[in-house]
């Protein structure tokens, strides 16, 4: 056995140990042979803390440098890395501390102290700190070890990684993330999107996440490029390194808040091939004003935690608008029916279910649930409803548990959310369903305006009446400032569920 997904980083940075991996705006920069010896000094000193193959090394600390060397060194020392947002509070991670074990805690300095009793709990051996700066005890113990460490064997079916999803229902649950699934993804990502060692990608996503870890990092280092490595997202600071960079991979908050910058121009986005958008539906609106500024059409891709990315628009040919694109190479997707897992014939809407080497092993301890989201044929079923056009491109109408079952209709939130935001005036809006007396379920539309216009329940309504049918159409328009979102800029509509359930109780009969 080999170490494989760093065997695959050595072989891809090979002849080019001398040229520049990271560079911050702060002025850290790094080669390719420094990010070896740095990862390798990170793997012994968790080996000194007692770390073994197989054991977990759960990290919940802000982006910087020596955040990457700490996965890479996790990695190398045959270790199953789990980043945790650092935005979790105690009582979170006491759940996620209880339920993956792990042998080692990394946090920041500052929380050391208050997650001791945590992390005692769990039975954590060692709770190390480093900090945004670089600072901690893990770095000043990483300082002492060697540059050199003979990775300890893992196979394509050893675990890397484990990552919580957001467990918008219920208990999060550990995704058991394989070296097989990260380097298979890597590779397809790095060919399908044309990625070269002459490639500098602009990194502005969190780290804690499959999107700015696995994906943007991994198919990076599997290319031999350069990172210039952003601690946040921040548009003006984005916009000045952008003349440097080639590509950049985003949320849609990242393109709608760069599109408020009096600096995005053609002129300083002429040196970009590629901006990619994910973890989120991109507007259509945030596209086409984009594609107008910068001449740049945004490449749209969909993936999850449990299978990294899983389709792709293409980089030649047509970045179709309302799709996520086509099945990524060696990856099987298909619409099913949701109970029976029947195929559902082309242009139908259903679950979409995926099949290949991107697809995650299970879940952490728990066998049962693992069962129930695989098929008898191995497609897991991803919870994601869509459906596939005649020329092969993959349409997300919304999560399965987001359908509304209204007077026995079935009503797909995105199809509803597409025509209200063609409104003018119309920011964004999330469709969901409410409980309701007569219908079961009521469709609500929660609806943010453009700053400065003022939009009316009765227009809206009035507008949609001549482009939806009836059973379609909101019961009801909530106008907000904002909707909440996760970490990644996902919608959180199980949180307006929650907040407008009582709506249909205090309010007439509709």
């Amino acid at each position: 056995m080999i170490n494989h997904i760093f065997k695959k980083i050595r072989d891809a940075m090979r002849g080019r140990e001398s040229r520049t991996f990271l560079e911050t705006p702060a002025g850290v920069s790094w080669t390719y042979a420094a990010m070896e010896a740095l990862s390798a000094r990170y793997a012994s000193a968790l080996a000194g803390l007692g770390l073994k193959p197989g054991g977990r090394v759960a990290a919940q600390v802000e982006k910087s440098p020596e955040a990457l060397m700490l996965y890479l060194g996790a990695i190398r020392a045959g270790a199953v890395f789990l980043p945790l947002n650092p935005a979790y509070t105690s009582t979170e991670l006491d759940y996620f501390l209880g339920d993956a074990e792990p042998t080692i805690l990394v946090c920041d300095p500052s929380r050391r102290d208050g997650l001791a009793p945590v992390a005692a709990r769990a039975g954590v051996r060692s709770l190390e700190t480093l900090s945004a700066d670089g600072q901690g005890s893990l770095p000043d113990r990483s300082a002492t070890c060697p540059p050199d460490f003979s990775d300890v064997p893992r196979g394509p079916d050893d675990l890397a990684a484990l990552l919580y999803t957001s467990g918008t229902t219920g208990r999060s649950k550990g995704a058991m993330l394989t070296h097989g699934n990260l380097a298979s993804n890597a590779e397809v990502l790095a060919s399908f999107w044309r990625f070269s060692p002459d490639d500098v990608l602009l990194h502005a996503l969190p780290i804690f996440h499959t999107h700015g870890l696995f994906v943007a990092i991994n198919t990076l280092l599997l290319s031999g490029g350069k990172i210039l490595f952003m601690a946040k997202f921040d548009p003006g600071l984005c916009l000045a390194l952008m003349p440097r960079a080639t590509t950049m991979m985003g949320v849609p908050t990242f393109y709608s808040r760069l599109l408020q910058h009096k600096d995005l121009s053609r002129e300083r986005t002429a040196h970009m091939r590629l901006f990619i958008s994910g973890s989120a539906p991109l507007l259509e609106e945030t596209r086409r004003t984009w594609f107008e500024r910068t001449g740049h059409a945004i490449l749209e891709r969909y993936g999850m935690t449990e299978a990294n990315m899983i389709t792709s628009n293409p980089y030649d040919g047509e970045r179709r608008a309302g799709t996520v694109g086509l099945p990524l190479p060696g990856i099987a997707v298909r619409i099913a029916e949701p109970d029976t897992g029947a195929v559902i014939a082309e242009g139908k809407t259903g679950v979409i279910e995926v099949n290949g080497p991107n697809v995650f092993k299970g879940y952490w301890r728990n066998p049962e649930k693992t069962a129930q989201e695989f098929r008898s044929d191995g497609f897991f079923i991803t919870g994601d409803l869509g459906k596939i056009d005649s020329e092969g491109y993959v349409h997300i109408l919304g999560r399965a548990k987001d359908l509304i079952i209204s007077g026995g209709f079935n009503v797909y939130p995105k199809e509803v959310e597409t025509e209200i935001d063609a409104l003018a005036g119309v920011a964004e809006s999330a469709v969901i369903g409410l409980p309701h007396s007569d219908f079961g379920e009521a469709v609500v539309a929660v609806v943010v305006p453009v700053p400065g216009v003022s939009l009316d329940e009765q227009s809206v309504q009035d507008t949609l009446a001549k482009r939806l049918a009836k059973f379609k159409l909101p019961k009801c328009v909530i106008f907000v400032d904002d909707v909440p979102r996760n970490a990644m800029g996902k919608v959180q509509k199980n949180l307006l569920r929650e907040t407008f359930k009582d709506l249909f109780v205090a309010r007439a009969p509709v």
